[in-house]
């Protein structure tokens, strides 16, 4: 994606705690006429021992997505954190425009279809726990006939993360405007509360202890 450097993150903490805190993600395959196939699907990051990131989801069986993958296994994954608009009445000249802050992390991956009962069990016990761990017991007590039947209706996807990058973009590079910002962050709907979150986490609101965000 088109990320300037003052704005990448390269502290692989604050993309995951941007993946985890935004699980619902858009995954782009591409389709038998070279076009990107985009589906939004619930996700979980998982940490592997050799350092690696792995991603895993589901996506129904008459989705298209995953015999897109299966040909072409190499796809992109895009988690937008949140994200508003900006005035330019935040700055304390004219000759400014309107911008618009976001936090997202985009990563590329590699899919691996997950076809087994057991295995796609494993993935849908990972997602229960991520997202509902209470769940688990209602789930198991459906009895092993529903369960097989539900199983046969998705496919499970394991997406292995070749890269990633991280887009913080809260204009670091414009102090001036800071302490405007953030006043009509707080004072806003919950995106704009999230981004004044993420200044004072960033260390860019004056009285605030700066956290590493790899900026």
């Amino acid at each position: 994606m088109y990320l300037p450097s003052r704005f990448e993150a390269r502290d692989r903490a604050v993309a995951l705690q941007l993946m985890r805190a935004h699980p619902f993600a858009a995954l782009a395959a591409v389709d038998d006429e070279g076009l990107p196939f985009i589906s939004q699907l619930p996700m979980v990051v998982q940490e592997r021992d050799d350092d690696g990131l792995t991603i895993w989801c589901h996506c129904a069986k008459p989705n298209p997505l995953w015999r897109h993958l299966q040909a072409r296994p190499r796809a992109r994954v895009l988690f937008q954190g949140p994200h508003a608009y900006m005035s330019p009445s935040v700055y304390p000249d004219l000759a400014r425009v309107p911008t618009w802050n976001y936090l997202s992390v985009q990563c590329v991956v590699d899919a691996r279809l997950v076809e087994s009962p057991d295995e796609k069990d494993a993935l849908l016990k990972r997602l229960i726990s991520e997202h509902e761990p209470a769940y688990d017991a209602q789930w198991r007590a459906l009895g092993e006939e529903f369960q097989q039947k539900m199983l046969t209706g998705i496919v499970g996807l394991e997406l292995r993360v070749m890269s990633l990058q991280c887009a913080v973009k809260l204009n670091q590079h414009r102090p001036e405007a800071h302490a405007a910002m953030h006043a009509i962050y707080s004072a806003g709907n919950a995106q704009e509360q999230a981004l004044a979150e993420w200044m004072r986490a960033c260390g860019l609101v004056p009285g605030v202890s700066v956290q590493s965000q790899g900026n």
